[in-house]
C-alpha cells in the first residue's frame, strides 16, 4: 500500500514538472524569437547605414515592395522589379555577399529543373539573384526562394556586381 501511494505521488510530481517545463519553454522561445527578430532588423538597418556611408557597391532587396536597388554608397545607380520567393518557399532575410557568379547555369530543386538560367549570382548556398526568362510576373513573389529579375536587368546587375558585393534583403 505504501509503495502504491509513493508511485502515485511521483507520477503526479512528474506531470507537474513536465507541464511547468513546457510552459517555460514556450515563453522562453517566444521571447527569444522576438529578440532575434528585433536584433536581425537592427543588424540590417545598421548594415544599410554603414554601406551608405561608404562608396562601396551594394544591393538592397525590399521584399514587401518587390524591388531591387543597386547602390554605390548612398547613391542609387539602378533599380528593378523582382520576384522573390512565394510563401511556401520564402526568400532568406538578412545580410549576405555574392559568393559566386555564373553567366548561365542549370538550377534544380523540388518541383523545378531549369536549363540555361542566365546571370546567376549566388549569395547563400543555392539562393541567388538571376534572370528568369520563363515568367513575366515581376513584382509578385513566385520563385522558389531566389530573386528573379527580367534577363536584361539581371545582365546589367551581373556585369556591375562582383564576388563579395554585399546583398541586404529585408521585409
Amino acid at each position: 500500500m505504501k509503495r502504491l501511494i509513493y508511485s502515485d505521488w511521483v507520477r503526479r510530481l512528474t506531470i507537474l514538472l513536465t507541464g511547468t517545463a513546457l510552459s517555460l519553454s514556450v515563453f522562453t522561445t517566444t521571447e527569444t524569437r522576438e529578440v532575434w527578430a528585433t536584433s536581425k532588423d537592427q543588424i540590417i538597418a545598421q548594415t544599410i547605414q554603414t554601406l551608405q556611408q561608404s562608396d562601396q557597391r551594394w544591393i538592397q532587396i525590399n521584399l514587401s515592395k518587390q524591388r531591387l536597388i543597386a547602390w554605390e554608397g548612398d547613391r542609387v545607380v539602378y533599380g528593378s522589379a523582382i520576384s522573390s520567393g512565394k510563401k511556401s518557399t520564402p526568400t532568406l532575410i538578412g545580410t549576405f555577399k555574392i559568393q559566386s557568379k555564373f553567366r548561365t547555369t542549370r538550377m534544380r530543386g523540388e518541383n523545378y529543373d531549369v536549363d540555361d538560367v542566365p546571370y546567376v549570382m549566388y549569395y547563400q548556398g543555392s539562393y541567388g539573384i538571376h534572370g528568369a526568362y520563363w515568367h513575366k510576373r515581376f513584382g509578385t513573389p513566385v520563385s522558389h526562394g531566389c530573386i528573379n529579375l527580367a534577363p536584361k536587368h539581371a545582365k546589367w546587375l551581373f556585369e556591375w556586381a562582383s564576388v563579395g558585393t554585399p546583398v541586404v534583403i529585408q521585409k
